[in-house]
């Protein structure tokens, strides 16, 4: 087989994959309701075709070849290759009418989360969630290698290499952690003023200054667009079309606003991933772990930079034509910087937004390595939230039904974003030893933040596993104590706290 061979097979996986993509952003933004039975059809059917050329003879000729003749990849060629082996070792043995089935169920369950949350009634997304998890489940045996536990599997198909022993011990210092920061404030802090959050600044005026704001990080909306939908994410069809997506609060700004930070994080990373991978599985994310790290650097390392609102705030003020004139910059800083227990993980402040993930992580553990019954698991949810945040769900749209994550049959995504937060905060500890980050935030141009963000993580793709990454951009792997260091220094500073 020649490389010209393998990589036009790739590229044909590859717009197979592009078509779902549009499809799934579709269905999540502007398809009519009454579509879904037909959507599910056409996404199950192209589906089938996507996996079947994944794991099909072509694949398999190319791994058998290039195994014994490396020297004749090129260095895109090996890096897919890569890539490719891996993925075609853990798929190549999923019958094909399991993988269409996994693919239906999931299309049909988005459907049946969306009716469930206008009802606030997990019982209409209960057999579509029970159902997912069969699969899962059926999958799992077809998937497992050296993993030591079920659930080690999933986490393998979002972070390679993570493990539950890892995140137990890791979750546990950063929980303990943010306790104690909490229990600091509360004991020694001084509550920031927060009733002119509040006030209603409109979607449009909100649009107007995010639109401009993250165009300035770095994201490029020549080759992007915003949408609405119910659940933020970010899509990277191909290297000149990635799109965003958010939900706007017209009397709660930073839902809206911080989202789109966050979202175009993910973005700016496809769209700097080096255009020479394109059409091939090493023109995506590294991780999911890596993605989060970049979206939550924006949105929190960069969206808790005083340094950074100090320059934007003048511009907030004039987008909200004249709502918050009488709010000095200190007043509207240490408001966005207020820590309080919260109900919805994607509304949650910077400190307590690693426990609403921890939650998530037992729960799903509980749900692959103790089997516990998917009509427990409301129950389940709000005992946690008790436990850990000290406030109970009234209702399901509060609780069980507020993420999109299982209706895709995304168990084990959610570490990701706690592990990305780690991540951010170590690159960004990394990145201060060479750039002033605040003088750069508080200039006119942000390039330089992006440059080395690109450097060190983007550029790569998933040519680097995320421990690789991480290592040499930090020259030490996975740290949890920068996290509670960054929070420690953000939290005291706004609340007054001398230790």
């Amino acid at each position: 087989m020649q490389e010209q061979e393998f990589l036009q097979e790739l590229k044909e996986i590859d717009l197979l994959q592009q078509a779902l993509a549009i499809l799934e952003w579709d269905s999540q933004t502007g398809m009519p309701d009454n579509a879904n039975d037909y959507r599910s059809e056409v996404t199950s059917y192209l589906y089938g075709q996507y996996f079947e050329k994944k794991v099909g003879p072509k694949i398999a000729e190319a791994i058998t070849y290039f195994d014994n003749h490396p020297e004749e990849l090129s260095e895109v060629g090996a890096a897919a290759f890569q890539v490719v082996k891996e993925e075609y070792e853990l798929n190549h043995a999923v019958p094909n009418e399991l993988m269409t089935e996994y693919s239906r169920a999931t299309s049909k369950a988005h459907s049946a989360w969306q009716k469930s949350r206008a009802q606030k009634d997990f019982k209409l997304f209960r057999d579509a969630l029970a159902e997912n998890i069969r699969l899962t489940k059926a999958l799992i045996p077809y998937w497992q290698k050296e993993e030591k536990t079920a659930y080690d599997v999933l986490l393998n198909q979002y972070e390679p290499n993570m493990t539950t022993a890892i995140l137990d011990q890791v979750f546990a210092e950063v929980r303990d952690g943010i306790i104690q920061i909490r229990q600091t404030l509360l004991e020694n802090g001084q509550e920031p003023r927060v009733d002119f959050l509040a006030r209603k600044m409109p979607e449009a005026q909100q649009r107007k200054f995010i639109s401009k704001v993250i165009q300035e990080l770095g994201y490029d909306m020549d080759r992007g667009r915003l949408d609405n939908t119910i659940h933020p994410f970010a899509t990277g069809i191909n290297h000149r079309d990635v799109r965003l997506t958010t939900r706007w609060n017209e009397h709660d700004f930073s839902m809206g606003i911080f989202g789109v930070i966050h979202e175009a994080g993910h973005g700016m990373y496809e769209q700097n991933i080096d255009e020479k991978f394109e059409y091939t599985p090493v023109h995506e994310g590294a991780s999911m772990g890596i993605h989060e790290s970049q979206s939550l650097f924006n949105e929190i390392i960069i969206g808790s930079n005083q340094a950074f609102w100090q320059k934007q705030y003048p511009y907030f003020q004039e987008c909200a034509e004249g709502t918050f004139d009488d709010i000095s910059f200190d007043e509207f800083y240490k408001a966005l910087k207020r820590t309080q227990a919260s109900l919805i993980r994607i509304e949650a402040d910077s400190l307590t937004y690693v426990l609403h993930i921890i939650i998530r992580y037992e729960i799903e553990k509980m749900i692959f390595n103790d089997n516990v019954s998917v009509d427990e698991l409301p129950q389940i949810w709000n005992d946690k939230y008790e436990e850990y945040l000290g406030i109970r769900p009234e209702n399901d749209l509060e609780g069980i039904l507020q993420d999109v994550h299982w209706s895709g049959g995304s168990f084990g995504y959610f570490p990701s974003y706690a592990l990305g937060y780690m991540y951010a905060a170590q690159l960004y500890h990394a990145m201060q030893k060479e750039l002033d980050v605040d003088q750069v935030l508080a200039s006119e141009d942000y390039t330089p933040i992006k440059n080395w963000l690109t450097e060190h993580i983007h550029r790569f793709g998933a040519s680097k596993k995320p421990n690789q990454l991480i290592l040499e951009a930090t020259n030490e792997p996975l740290n949890p104590t920068y996290l509670l260091d960054y929070l420690r220094t953000i939290y005291y500073t706004v609340y007054q706290v001398n230790e």
